[in-house]
């Protein structure tokens, strides 16, 4: 478990989408610092669950005569968008980032099956009914993530499901070995990125339990900076919802070599979800 949590004063926060703007503004490179972007073995398996669960859905959208509709919130810069899109679905695409928006609609813009939303509040029943909703390394970002899964359940027609991946387990349930494996590789992969001075200061804050919040490397993973995300908390409430809720534990790291070394040895530190037949 972290220290105690405390937060430097400050006078007038910045909100969150401003945060997330200035971390994911203009010429910010998603894939760098991102495991499930940068590791071919976990995007190859993420990808594989995003296809299956868009051809599961596809008898009945069929039935009505229209794609499989999906609501991917958070796309970055659309890597799953274009899963999404070769399996078939039509897909609205949120970003709370305005840069990040932009980008998705220049780059989806001859698309037809793509509607690109700046969305800096989270008001996801303003898009309307879908069959499947999508959360790729997202829900670290929002203080009320279950909340979220709340209300992202909610617009989801019956029989639809819901797939999360890429969110930190809950730190008290990881123990201090794997946390501190997981910090060491951080560390190491910061010392090819140039950035290792700041690394360090991030982590010493961390290790005091002190967060910034006008500081954007602070608060743009406003849960993984603190505690994690309780994925058994997220099955149960997605469980009272869908009729077959799945985890998958996993472990990701930035450092190639101890993403490939973590696979067979290191304790999961990662989960996603997997809920099926909307009730």
């Amino acid at each position: 478990m972290n220290p105690a949590t405390t937060v430097e004063p400050t006078t007038a926060p910045a909100s969150m989408h401003e945060l997330q703007e200035a971390v994911h503004g203009d010429g910010h490179d998603y894939v760098d610092g991102s495991p499930h972007l940068m590791h071919a073995r976990l995007n190859t398996w993420m990808r594989d669950v995003l296809n299956a669960t868009v051809a599961d859905l596809g008898d009945r959208a069929d039935r009505a005569g229209r794609p499989v509709r999906v609501l991917e919130v958070g796309a970055g810069h659309g890597p799953f968008t274009e899963t999404l899109l070769a399996a078939g679905a039509e897909v609205v695409v949120t970003e709370m980032s305005a840069p990040s928006a932009t980008h998705l609609a220049g780059r989806f813009r001859h698309n037809p099956r793509v509607r690109v939303v700046h969305d800096p509040t989270g008001d996801l029943a303003a898009h309307g009914r879908v069959d499947l909703v999508v959360f790729m390394s997202v829900l670290h970002h929002i203080p009320d993530y279950l909340d979220a899964l709340a209300r992202a359940a909610a617009v989801v027609e019956p029989g639809g499901a819901l797939v999360s991946f890429q969110d930190p387990v809950l730190y008290s349930r990881q123990g201090r070995p794997s946390r501190a494996l997981a910090r060491a590789a951080t560390l190491a992969w910061r010392t090819t990125r140039g950035d290792l001075a700041r690394g360090l200061r991030t982590q010493a804050r961390r290790l005091r339990g002190v967060y910034d919040e006008n500081d954007p490397s602070d608060m743009s993973e406003y849960h993984c900076v603190r505690d994690g995300v309780d994925e058994q908390a997220v099955a149960t409430l997605l469980a009272g919802r869908f009729a077959d809720v799945r985890l998958e534990h996993y472990w990701s790291t930035q450092a190639g070599w101890a993403q490939a070394l973590g696979r067979h040895w290191a304790p999961p530190n990662t989960f996603g979800v997997v809920a099926r037949g909307r009730r």
